[in-house]
């Protein structure tokens, strides 16, 4: 679990896919501590197994689904990179809960200033446009942001100058692809109203229906 408030800014090495599966290695500008191989990182939102770490050079073991799913797989050597370490028990949630699952991916339609907020404009699926309201959070490329316009197949973020200056937001240009998860509780919400709908859909069918369609005839 994370949180989206983002630890460090890392530079994409290289990839190498085998079979189903690959390898990963990015090099963090931040010299993480005390890290043990199996712990997870968020990179880019998407949650990683970390297998081995030298120095500020980290090693995931990434599952091709992943790289065909995320933005991963449009990596070039020396892309950058949002990278964080799992919510420690007692940590300060100052995000919203992110899970590391991505649900899709969207498009960089327009960057813009208002004021000292950059104004960013992302493309939608019809998916994930019924888990979002205006002012409900979102996770762009790992990054715990708040939803400020929502169309039907857009929405727009601010960014204020410490988000922009301390996350790879700064070297994104128009059509890039960024990686996104919905609010969790949103989705909760959403697949409970839908099973209440349902179950309230099948309560109205009375035995009086059923023997009229023939159930229940001898």
């Amino acid at each position: 679990m994370f949180t989206g408030l983002i630890e460090s800014v890392g530079t994409f090495l290289s990839a190498d896919l085998s079979g189903k599966a690959g390898k990963l290695r990015v090099e963090s500008h931040k010299l993480f501590h005390d890290l043990i191989p199996g712990e997870s990182i968020a990179v880019n939102g998407v949650c990683l197994t970390l297998e081995q770490s030298a120095g500020a050079v980290l090693e995931f073991h990434v599952m091709e689904e992943s790289f065909r799913r995320t933005n991963l797989g449009f990596l070039q050597r020396g892309s950058s990179v949002n990278l964080e370490r799992a919510l420690a028990l007692g940590s300060r949630l100052g995000g919203h809960i992110v899970s590391g699952h991505v649900d899709g991916t969207g498009k960089i339609l327009s960057i813009g200033r208002v004021g000292d907020d950059t104004v960013v404009k992302v493309s939608l699926t019809p998916e994930l446009r019924r888990y979002m309201v205006p002012k409900g959070s979102i996770a762009i490329d790992g990054i715990s942001l708040t939803v400020a316009a929502l169309g039907d197949d857009w929405f727009t973020v601010h960014i204020i100058p410490t988000t922009w200056r301390e996350t790879n937001l700064s070297s994104r240009n128009n059509g890039d692809t960024v990686n996104l998860e919905t609010d969790m509780l949103g989705k909760y919400v959403v697949t409970m109203l839908e099973r209440m709908d349902l179950q309230q859909n099948k309560s109205n069918i009375t035995m009086d229906i059923l023997k009229n369609a023939g159930f229940g005839n001898h």
